[in-house]
């Protein structure tokens, strides 16, 4: 069993001034390493329309390497723009994972529209910079992984790894759309493709974790580490109905392989869960992983799934 010391609340943008569009959630944190900072991206949310609803922006904070609990700066504006009428990310850039890649930074990201039946559908864009990865400008138009047969809804929760030199994509997959109470809740499933350009993919096709609460669990953002001979990867997962409390709110998952296509869930080795009170008591998800320092860290969410800021966990030991 891993053990996770949780150092904290980081980042809250309640305490941030200035930025209309970043008034609540700081989602899916991402790293990239610079030279005396941490930058993390984020997603966040302006306020809700008169209508009630929102839209998603990506933006991100820089930490200082040496203390991470102190904030450097916030963008002056989101990384990416939301895209044109009819696009696939018209109304939401969320979640976004980003990595180097010769002297650029890629970032691969949720794009969000919204239905009629259903809330909203999502697909998989791809941006670059050319700044350092401090602004980006999409590849195309549309979507680097889209609806497929068997794929036809909700691609979400990109991941990027590059292993052995060539790219991985980790990524949930919609299963259905499940009724709750009179409102169509997704279920999806963990996903990967890879690729020898990082834009053209080859997808598995395939679930790589096992369900374990119920049959319509669904699973969200894997993030995969190798270290001591093996390839690790924590993700969140939730019960597909009553899942916004405690009770049935996400909690972070593990799962191990050799081979990066068959996984051995084994939820009881994750090493982190709520708190028994605080920001993060009723759930706790979207992990990421990063290496730091010659330690290794996690980022996370806490309750309502971010709104009110993500934390940081320091491993205990080494990934084995």
């Amino acid at each position: 069993m891993f053990r996770w010391k949780k150092l904290g609340k980081v980042f809250s943008p309640q305490h941030v001034t200035g930025r209309s569009w970043l008034k609540e959630f700081a989602q899916a944190p991402a790293t990239l390493l610079m030279e005396d900072r941490l930058r993390v991206y984020f997603s966040c949310r302006p306020a809700a329309d008169a209508h009630g609803q929102y839209v998603s922006y990506s933006a991100y904070v820089d930490l200082d390497r040496s203390d991470l609990f102190k904030v450097r700066h916030v963008a002056d504006r989101p990384i990416l723009q939301l895209g044109g009428v009819g696009a696939f990310d018209e109304f939401g850039i969320y979640p976004v994972s980003v990595i180097r890649d010769d002297g650029e930074v890629r970032a691969y990201y949720a794009g969000w529209t919204r239905c009629e039946s259903v809330p909203f559908n999502v697909a998989i864009g791809c941006a670059i910079s050319r700044d350092g990865g401090s602004t980006f400008a999409r590849l195309g138009a549309g979507p680097v992984l889209g609806y497929t047969l068997e794929e036809p809804f909700v691609l979400s929760g990109p991941k990027v790894r590059r292993f052995n030199g060539r790219w991985y994509l980790f990524y949930i997959a919609g299963r259905k759309w499940k009724m709750v109470d009179g409102r169509a809740e997704p279920v999806y499933k963990i996903r990967m493709a890879t690729s020898d350009d990082g834009v053209r993919w080859e997808r598995l096709n395939k679930d790589l974790i096992t369900n374990r609460i119920e049959e319509d669990e669904a699973q969200a953002s894997p993030d995969v580490l190798y270290a001591n001979g093996k390839y690790h990867m924590f993700f969140c997962y939730r019960y597909s109905e009553h899942y916004r409390g405690r009770r049935n709110g996400y909690r972070i998952g593990y799962a191990s392989s050799t081979d990066l296509v068959n996984w051995e869930r084994d939820d009881s080795k994750a090493g982190i869960d709520v708190s028994e009170t605080g920001w993060d008591a009723e759930m706790i998800s979207y992990p990421h992983v990063f290496e730091l320092d010659g330690k290794v860290y996690m980022a996370y969410l806490g309750d309502q799934v971010g709104r009110y800021g993500f934390g940081i966990a320091e491993l205990q030991g080494e990934l084995k």
